[in-house]
């Protein structure tokens, strides 16, 4: 899935950018309140890590005209330390969640997953269908009980088509939550990730729509 973090403090950026990689997300960065508010519209993201003291444009005005525009995305904002007229200002403009500055990671990431399932229906960070766990928290699968080892890239895979469980993923979309913009990209490798997780899920697990994408069923053996 696809995050984007928009922090002006460089070091502070990398830090995110390398936790939220490590943790199974794709994640673009911006570091100014204007390109913030432009890849917003613009990428298929799964929620936004947004620091309200953003040059340009500060992060108030951005969410503002975010949801103006009726984008939904969820939105965890960072605040100053001890700040609750940034709390409270930044629950007005229409974020979902907030962390003030210094924060430890593990809970930032943890608070951007329940975000997403809350965003997705689910309740659990485990996934379950059928005979397949997949535990958002440290990026494990288990079939039938037994653990069954991915890479990276198979786990951005699975885990976004199992959060849309029951809606067709066009290859463009999946394409897009798999590679940050300035990534290289093979427009093959996605049929490679499919291949390689079928021969380790259930048979017809993914079931491909011919012409359109690939499908999980919420009742999937």
């Amino acid at each position: 899935m696809r995050l984007l973090v928009a922090e002006d403090e460089p070091a502070l950026a990398r830090q995110l950018q390398q936790a939220l990689q490590a943790a199974g997300f794709t994640v673009d960065v911006a570091a100014d309140g204007i390109d913030a508010e432009h890849l917003g519209r613009e990428l298929p993201l799964a929620a936004v890590v947004l620091d309200l003291g953003l040059p340009g444009k500060d992060g108030l005005a951005v969410l503002r005209a975010w949801r103006a525009a009726g984008l939904a995305v969820p939105v965890l904002v960072l605040t100053a330390r001890g700040s609750w007229q940034e709390k409270v200002l930044g629950i007005d403009a229409g974020a979902d969640d907030y962390l003030g500055k210094p924060f430890q990671m593990e809970e930032l990431i943890a608070r951007l997953r329940a975000l997403i399932r809350r965003s997705s229906g689910l309740a659990s960070p485990v996934l379950g269908i059928g005979a397949v766990r997949l535990d958002t928290r440290g990026c494990a699968l288990e079939v039938e009980g037994q653990p069954v080892a991915l890479t990276a890239h198979e786990y951005r895979v699975l885990a976004y088509l199992m959060h849309q469980r029951g809606r067709v993923v066009a290859r463009a979309e999946l394409y897009e939550q798999l590679y940050a913009q300035d990534a290289d990209r093979d427009s093959n490798t996605l049929d490679v990730f499919i291949a390689r997780l079928r021969r380790k899920l259930p048979p017809g697990f993914i079931a491909t729509v011919r012409g359109l994408g690939w499908r999980i069923d919420a009742g999937a053996a």
